[in-house]
């Protein structure tokens, strides 16, 4: 009778236990549905609860915001929590954008280094672009110091523009790491025509809010304006490598 007793008490304790996460789902799918009615293109297994009630962080990479659970009202911008001041906003929507970048084919873009190097960056340049300029001079200064650098097209006066036929040219062409040096230290480019991707390009800087040339994307998803230098650049990336690999260190233990 005693043994039995427990196990009731055991059954009922877990059950007591499972209850509000099995709320929390409820709250979450309910959400979802509401979500996907509203907004085309959002993935169900891309919305999630938010530190606020009713709230729910939604990815549709690259942008990330958030939603009501009625799918009526967006918030766009950060929530920042009082005690710590810490954006709660910056991780997901990091993710977010990495999950854009990483969904681009690597055919598209123009790669200096190779995959064995430790670190990769994404960096939206733009041909007249002083400071991209100054960076690509370093090309082989990042790929020593182990960051493989991956181009994608950011002609800033837009399409039609003498800096849009510029890139589509170095794009285009056969040789394209050739060609972006030369078009780098104003050289001409031979024009040939192609179905180039700097358009797709364009449409995701929109996306991610990318004002200026050069824009670093860190493996992280983390956006980084303006120019680096290749010392400086590889000294904050192999310590933001170091405290990934000390905070997963301490998880596991």
């Amino acid at each position: 009778m005693k043994k039995a007793l427990n196990i009731v008490l055991v059954v009922f304790a877990v059950c007591l236990s499972v209850s509000p996460v099995y709320a929390e789902d409820k709250d979450l799918e309910l959400a979802k549905k509401n979500i996907v009615k509203n907004f085309k293109g959002i993935n169900p297994h891309n919305i999630f609860h938010s530190p606020i009630p009713g709230l729910f962080e939604v990815s549709k990479p690259p942008r990330f915001f958030y939603v009501s659970a009625d799918g009526r009202y967006v918030l766009d911008g950060d929530l920042i929590e009082k005690s710590t001041q810490r954006n709660i906003s910056q991780g997901p929507r990091n993710r977010s954008v990495a999950a854009a970048i990483n969904a681009i084919d690597e055919e598209s873009m123009i790669i200096f280094g190779d995959k064995s190097l430790k670190h990769t960056v994404t960096v939206f340049t733009d041909i007249d672009c002083g400071y991209c300029r100054k960076l690509h001079h370093e090309i082989k200064k990042y790929n020593e110091l182990g960051i493989r650098i991956r181009y994608m097209a950011y002609p800033r006066a837009g399409i039609g523009s003498p800096s849009f036929k510029k890139i589509e040219d170095v794009w285009c062409s056969k040789d394209r790491k050739k060609a972006m040096t030369q078009a780098k230290n104003g050289q001409a480019v031979k024009s040939i025509k192609c179905n180039s991707p700097v358009k797709t390009h364009l449409s995701l800087v929109s996306m991610m809010d990318i004002n200026g040339t050069p824009a670093l994307i860190l493996e992280n998803g983390q956006i980084v304006p303006g120019y680096i230098p290749a010392a400086r650049l590889a000294a904050a990336l192999n310590q933001m490598k170091n405290q990934k690999v000390s905070t997963q260190r301490r998880k596991e233990r």
